[in-house]
């Protein structure tokens, strides 16, 4: 089994990076497999409404000169998703938005590529915005029709400067009951 986890936040190995890390200690000691995507840096824009990928049903979008399409392939390939984002003006980064709008609409128009594959959302916050981060990757998972676990409290984390969040243990213990949570999940799935 494995789990690929794709962090929306603009600074590699940030706050963002460090939840996710958390969660891949209790994944990997259970024995799963896990992978990090940084999309800091990466050339990536949002869906351009072409409805291509509708036409095709390849599996990918049409548009094919950014990073996207390598991850809707990690994806597709993952038995869990993790998407990870810092909260932006109490929202998702536009590097997650622009990969769960494509991916999404691969996945929905390719007879839910996406569906029964557990996915879990992590958000990092200096202070506030954070639910409607979570319930914005949530919503992804949902239309995909995946299966979410849950945790001892929503799934963030907060701090503002880098390495910041590893003092929250309360935020960081919920990234471990996650990890677990979502590794008992996926073995009852298999």
């Amino acid at each position: 089994m494995k789990v690929v986890a794709f962090n929306g936040s603009a600074r590699k190995g940030g706050n963002t990076a460090e939840m996710i890390k958390r969660v891949f200690t209790e994944l990997e000691a259970e024995g799963i497999e896990t992978e990090l995507v940084e999309l800091a840096g990466k050339k990536m824009h949002g869906c351009v409404a072409c409805s291509k990928c509708a036409e095709n049903k390849d599996g990918r979008c049409s548009v094919d000169n950014d990073f996207v399409n390598e991850c809707i392939a990690k994806m597709t390939e993952a038995d869990g998703i993790i998407l990870g984002s810092p909260t932006y003006f109490a929202t998702i980064s536009t590097e997650m938005s622009a990969l769960i709008d494509r991916a999404g609409m691969v996945s929905l128009v390719n007879g839910g590529l996406l569906a029964r594959k557990v996915g879990a959302g992590v958000v990092a916050a200096r202070r506030g915005g954070a639910i409607q981060t979570f319930n914005t990757l949530n919503a992804f998972f949902f239309i995909n029709q995946m299966v979410v676990p849950g945790s001892r409290y929503w799934n963030m984390g907060f701090g503002h400067e880098k390495g910041e969040v590893l003092k929250d243990d309360e935020g960081m213990e919920t990234m471990a009951v996650l990890g677990k949570n979502m590794a008992w999940l996926m073995k009852k799935l298999a």
